[in-house]
């Protein structure tokens, strides 16, 4: 009887600490053709886990390109809540991936849009996107 009594308590118990993807990543903001979620994932990452947990938000939930990366810098204050450092795209090249600063404020004009290759085990910030 115990048994049976355990599984519904696990159950529960996942349910009420699991994170849906609303809580991760806010109210989604529609800029061009993409939306793009209100907030980073709250850990820094490597790549391959964000591209991962980018695509368990749901259907469409990804990654940007560094393209796309790179008009999400040009909007960061439309869309808010960007950290002042890189940020992950799904861009990649070998063993690498391209990333992009994005800095707030007047202070950090000159690392506007500098892109770079990192190797994939290094943490960087994390914003999903989802096309039109």
């Amino acid at each position: 009887m115990k048994k049976f009594l355990l599984l519904p308590l696990l159950m529960i118990t996942c349910l009420c600490f699991a994170q849906d993807a609303k809580e991760i990543i806010g109210k989604p903001v529609k800029i061009g053709k993409l939306l793009v979620a209100q907030y980073d994932f709250q850990n820094r990452m490597d790549w391959v886990y964000a591209r991962a947990a980018c695509a368990k938000l749901g259907k469409g939930w990804r990654l940007p390109t560094i393209d796309e990366l790179y008009y999400l810098s040009l909007n960061k204050y439309r869309i808010g809540n960007f950290a002042n450092d890189a940020y992950w795209s799904s861009s990649e090249d070998g063993n690498y991936a391209w990333s992009q600063i994005i800095m707030i404020g007047k202070e950090y004009s000159l690392n506007v849009g500098n892109r770079f290759k990192q190797g994939k085990y290094e943490n960087y910030c994390v914003r999903a996107v989802k096309s039109l």
